[in-house]
């Protein structure tokens, strides 16, 4: 499928800000299951890339003028290919699936968590299997109402399941810290939906991949020795109506803007994304409150 991709991410701010550093992770990633035909990246300032141990590729933003208004802009194609279905994906080589064990503070589970885990993952009990994983997402999904706007961007997990609202970065969090729970390798993914007749707000979205070890002797047809991308929002297998963008141990590693400024005060962010599979599409918009990044 190609993915016809325009995002527009504006910061407005109360005073002039003196000063802006800003990590951008808005250009796809070099995997297997994706090509990128073409993407442009615009913002004022200077930019240099980068790829990180993770495997995204990000720019550094520096902007030395001042200025009340912070536009960055990318747009573009890519081409994704269905895969097997299952949202089974080979390792991309890079780092160990192990880093992915090691809990962050938005994804240190309490024991809310580990019960979670534990009605599908129970820990020791041997390998698991896909139909756990889905298992565990329809939980995360029920525990976690989709909720717009309930929670900010830098909440643990352990504080969304506890209020049991929260957005689909929010049911990337529980279901990677559940997962880490149980002894399974999970990582945040960070990147856009085609959501066409699957309904909701067109946005920039987020999901988990898991890794599934294989046991000796076992091969990766059967699922095992590979990673599974589970879109927890949708219940759905990441597949090619996603477009991947970063991936991390948490919100954090994966954030398509992140920085800081010296000045400006208080600060409105508005975020418009169009995720499409033709090359001209309505554009749809998402106004989110002001966050001191």
């Amino acid at each position: 499928m190609r993915l016809h991709v325009q995002h527009e991410t504006i910061y407005r701010y109360e005073h002039k800000v003196e000063h802006t550093v800003q990590q951008l992770r808005l250009t796809p990633r070099r995997e297997a299951r994706q090509r990128t035909v073409a993407w442009q990246v615009q913002t004022p300032g200077r930019r240099s890339e980068q790829v990180d141990a993770f495997g995204n590729i990000g720019h550094l933003l520096t902007v030395d003028e001042p200025h009340s208004e912070l536009r960055v802009t990318v747009s573009g194609i890519v081409e994704t290919l269905a895969g097997t279905g299952d949202g089974r994906m080979a390792d991309e080589g890079g780092i160990s699936p192990l880093v992915y064990l090691m809990p962050t503070r938005l994804t240190t589970p309490d024991d809310a968590v580990r019960a979670l885990a534990a009605r599908a993952l129970p820990e020791g009990h041997g390998p698991h299997g896909t139909a756990a994983l889905w298992d565990l997402a329809t939980l995360v999904q029920a525990a976690v109402k989709y909720t717009p706007g309930a929670t900010a961007v830098d909440e643990a997990a352990d504080v969304v399941l506890a209020r049991g609202a929260g957005v689909c970065q929010d049911h990337a969090h529980v279901f990677v810290a559940a997962c880490r729970a149980a002894g399974l390798p999970a990582r945040y993914v960070s990147g856009y939906l085609f959501e066409d007749a699957l309904g909701g707000d067109v946005a920039s979205h987020a999901w988990a991949d898991v890794w599934l070890p294989a046991a000796p002797g076992e091969s990766e047809g059967d699922g095992h020795g590979a990673w599974h991308g589970i879109d927890i929002t949708h219940g759905m297998p990441a597949g090619e109506r996603h477009a991947r963008l970063a991936v991390g141990r948490d919100y954090l590693d994966a954030a398509p803007v992140r920085g800081v400024r010296r000045g400006g005060g208080n600060e409105s962010l508005r975020v418009r994304v169009v995720v499409s599979n033709a090359p001209r599409v309505p554009e749809q918009s998402r106004a989110m409150p002001g966050l001191q990044q």
